[in-house]
């Protein structure tokens, strides 16, 4: 599919030619294990499914396209993927960490890599000179968020690419939040780029699943391998679930943001809120740089309550349409609690070091009518009033 197709053409066909077997115009669920051999050594392309499958291939090549890359990888859920990417650093190696990102690549950067050796320093990666002070001549990778989770800080991609080209490094920009729909981090300068495909991707809170896209041949042979070699695959019906969450990807987002976009405003104007974290509004510390490095501002934002816990607590209990819940990007919409929920690994004192309080809730605003959300949210901020 060639790369100068629109975003919406490529999501529908890329990687998403008829079915050779039959003509089948959508992609197989290949349903098997192993693949039958003509003689020894002489097979159709695939031998086993850990290895490679058809249908996780087409995902791949969708997902590769969607991103501006020439290679893309499947994992079995987001953090499979962020593990498959540490898998490209060793034992000695350090890693430069914006110190604003999502509670489970937190554990896995603090408690888990650590014992293997790799070292982690986080700095706040909106002030580019404190990325660049951290380097070291052992830092192989440089890893951020943008928008980042849960209070939509942007991170200028393009000078932290600048930064590990320089050093000799790889930038990794996890892209969950604004999808390829809405950023390229390829474009931008980054050297990978993460997807919890179980968020926008799939986009119908039915299937777990990750990716990792790169444009350069080397790291594709090593990911390729190590993917083999440890088996963090996701099953075929999950690949085929995703791909079809793919195709409406552009749909979504346009609903999403736009839904996101009233509910910011909505909320802006009511007393019981201290706060509201959206890239698209004029005063939020991002927004010119959103402007430069994506194409929209997405679904995600945070607010914390005036009220505080009490108020934050009685607000997530409340809502209807809001459903109560860990992940976010389904076209349903989702409240989260970050200080005991998406955010529970960090330490209290470091949540509240990055702006994370009692009083921060987060919210996936899903595609329904905009209106009845707004109406879910003024009950829910009513309810909040009585508890301050």
């Amino acid at each position: 599919m060639p790369r100068n197709q629109e975003f919406e053409t490529r999501a529908i066909h890329s990687g998403q030619g008829a079915d050779p077997a039959t003509g089948a115009t959508i992609t197989p669920v290949y349903q098997t294990v192993t693949f039958t051999q003509d003689e020894v050594g002489q097979h159709k392309g695939y031998e086993y499914s850990r290895t490679g499958n058809p249908t996780r291939v087409a995902l791949e090549q969708c997902l590769a396209s969607l991103e501006g890359g020439r290679f893309g990888f499947a994992y079995g859920s987001g953090m499979a993927a962020i593990h498959g990417t540490m898998q490209l650093v060793s034992a000695g190696d350090h890693v430069v960490v914006a110190d604003d990102l999502y509670g489970g690549t937190f554990r896995l950067f603090s408690e888990v890599l650590p014992r293997f050796g790799v070292r982690f320093t986080s700095v706040d990666a909106t002030q580019i000179e404190e990325v660049a002070k951290a380097c070291e001549p052992d830092t192989k990778m440089i890893w951020i968020e943008s928008p980042t989770n849960p209070l939509l800080r942007l991170i200028d991609v393009a000078a932290c690419g600048e930064i590990a080209s320089r050093q000799g490094a790889r930038l990794v920009v996890d892209n969950t939040f604004a999808t390829p729909y809405l950023q390229n981090p390829l474009a931008l300068g980054a050297h990978i780029v993460v997807h919890s495909t179980t968020k926008y991707l799939g986009g119908h809170s039915d299937v777990i699943g990750g990716a990792v896209i790169v444009d350069d041949e080397e790291m594709a042979n090593t990911l390729q391998f190590t993917r083999n070699a440890t088996g963090g695959i996701p099953g075929p019906w999950d690949a085929w679930l995703t791909l079809r969450g793919t195709k409406t990807l552009a749909l979504r987002m346009r609903q999403h943001e736009h839904n996101a976009a009233r509910v910011a405003e909505f909320l802006l104007e009511r007393p019981e809120v201290a706060r509201v974290y959206y890239p698209g509004l004029t005063d939020h510390s991002g927004h010119e740089l959103a402007k430069r490095q994506m194409r929209g501002f997405g679904g995600m934002l945070a607010l914390d309550l005036a009220g505080g816990e009490a108020a934050a607590l009685a607000f997530c209990a409340e809502t209807q349409l809001f459903s109560l819940g860990e992940s976010l990007g389904g076209v349903e919409s989702l409240i989260g609690y970050p200080w005991t929920m998406s955010h529970a690994a960090f330490p209290p004192e470091e949540k509240r070091r990055k702006g994370i309080t009692e009083a921060t809730v987060r919210l996936s605003v899903g595609i329904e009518h905009v209106d009845d959300l707004c109406a879910d949210l003024e009950r829910a901020l009513d309810a909040a009033a009585l508890a301050e």
